[in-house]
């Protein structure tokens, strides 16, 4: 697609759900794929996802060159934090542009990050990740992940030419992988990927999503 269609697009958000009811695992207990702490939470929700994407990462890291191992920082996210962060973007877009109707806030907004309804990562159906050496240490990747766009402008794009030569080696080694396991990624951010939510069935034609909105067991309701 040479133009970047957003997650909140009618094209993606019309998008069915016929919802295969796969359980969410727990990363944590995949050897094969290395968990980062920076977004954890008491309950552990940072570190699950379906168990079919799971698979998947695990297959993934072995195409990757020796030494090198994904580095997950985040898969499943409650409806009411992504309901949180998203309003939050809002209010700060709304703050640095009063000029823009409510249309264009949502619109700019949902280019960075996903609308609570329609969040991959509220299915458990997306992950956020990059590349690390055997020792932890991060690969380039000409922005930290979940760089916001103040911090990173427009090298957050995965297909940005304002990086370096090694950070794109790097985005290609990532994106070489994840693509050989059947995972799509969102234009507008790098590190996130994702698989049998809309936004995946849109880019692959699907007739519908094969995972919607989840609950992790043991995690509080997420109230409206």
């Amino acid at each position: 697609m040479s133009q970047i269609v957003l997650l909140s697009d009618d094209r993606v958000t019309s998008v069915p759900v016929i919802d295969c009811q796969e359980i969410l695992c727990d990363l944590r207990d995949v050897d094969a794929v290395r968990m980062d702490e920076r977004l954890a939470d008491a309950y552990g929700a940072y570190a699950h996802i379906r168990a079919g994407i799971a698979d998947r990462l695990v297959a993934a890291q072995t195409l990757l060159p020796r030494g090198l191992r994904l580095l997950v920082v985040e898969g499943y996210r409650p409806i009411a934090l992504q309901r949180r962060y998203f309003n939050d973007f809002c209010a700060r877009v709304r703050d640095d542009h009063p000029e823009w109707t409510a249309e264009h806030v949502h619109e700019y907004a949902s280019g960075h990050i996903a609308p609570p309804d329609y969040a991959p990562h509220v299915a458990g159906a997306a992950v956020d990740l990059t590349v690390c050496e055997e020792d932890g240490v991060e690969l380039p990747m000409g922005t930290p992940v979940n760089a916001s766009p103040d911090e990173s402008g427009s090298a957050r794009y995965t297909a940005s030419t304002a990086i370096s030569p090694e950070a794109r080696a790097n985005r290609n080694i990532l994106s070489g992988v994840l693509t050989a396991v059947g995972l799509v990624n969102y234009p507008t951010e790098w590190w996130h990927w994702s698989y049998g939510d809309r936004y995946w069935a849109f880019v692959n034609g699907r007739p519908a999503a094969r995972y919607g909105p989840a609950t992790l067991p043991g995690h509080p309701p997420s109230p409206r």
